[in-house]
């Protein structure tokens, strides 16, 4: 979670492939990358596409000689990740995801869907395009993001994991650690066997009260004025 300016935020999964320490160096530098494109306030879709160039390099950098296997196999430096921006103020939020999982958002009701994002292609393919979505969230709302391992599992099809993700998010918690914990124990059928992330987030949204609207004139000088 990124705070943004504006008083909106981030919220960001992503899942590398494989595992081990080279897996862990990728996820800290793509991490990185993201803090990074996040203070220059990306639209979702064109973050995805600057972290995809840098998985691209991350794989040329690496080469198949440094990991111990042919040409054919090169291109296996991947991941796939879900970036999201809440606005309080519009109470919006727009996502773009790359190979990752729908959210599922939870609506103050009880209502549980998953979101329909244009799916995009894992980071790493290069050249395919990513596209954002706008959503308008009711206050009160619960996103959850979550990584594959949550509802993929060798002795299971992913849609059971899909409804009983569904089913477990209808009735949470109030508190968002126990709304977690709640939906761990209802999904996971024993120990796992991939890593898994869970982030539940509730949306609130500021009082039309305490927004001001200045129309400002078509000159990049009333900028340095705005912020004064």
């Amino acid at each position: 979670a990124i705070q943004l300016s504006g008083l909106r935020v981030a919220l960001v999964v992503g899942d590398v492939v494989g595992h081990g320490i080279r897996a862990s160096a990728t996820m800290g530098r793509l991490r990185t990358a993201v803090r990074t494109l996040a203070d220059v306030d990306l639209a979702p879709d064109e973050l995805l596409t600057q972290l995809d160039d840098l998985v691209l390099r991350l794989d040329q950098e690496e080469g198949p000689e440094a990991r111990g296997r042919t040409a054919e196999t090169a291109g296996e430096v991947g991941a796939t990740c879900l970036y999201a921006v809440y606005d309080p103020v519009s109470r919006r939020c727009t996502m773009a995801r790359a190979g990752h999982p729908p959210p599922a958002l939870v609506t103050p009701d009880g209502g549980v869907r998953f979101l329909d994002l244009p799916a995009g292609p894992p980071l790493g393919l290069g050249g395919l395009p990513f596209e954002s979505v706008e959503v308008e969230l009711e206050e009160g709302s619960l996103l959850a993001l979550y990584t594959d391992g949550l509802v993929e599992a060798a002795d299971r099809d992913v849609d059971i994991g899909l409804a009983l993700l569904r089913e477990a998010l209808s009735r949470p918690a109030e508190a968002l650690e126990k709304a977690c914990d709640q939906v761990l124990h209802a999904v996971l059928p024993g120990r796992p066997a991939d890593d898994i992330v869970l982030m539940l987030a509730r949306t609130s949204a500021l009082d039309p009260e305490m927004v001001r609207t200045w129309q400002l004139p078509r000159d990049a000088a009333a900028v340095a004025g705005a912020r004064k």
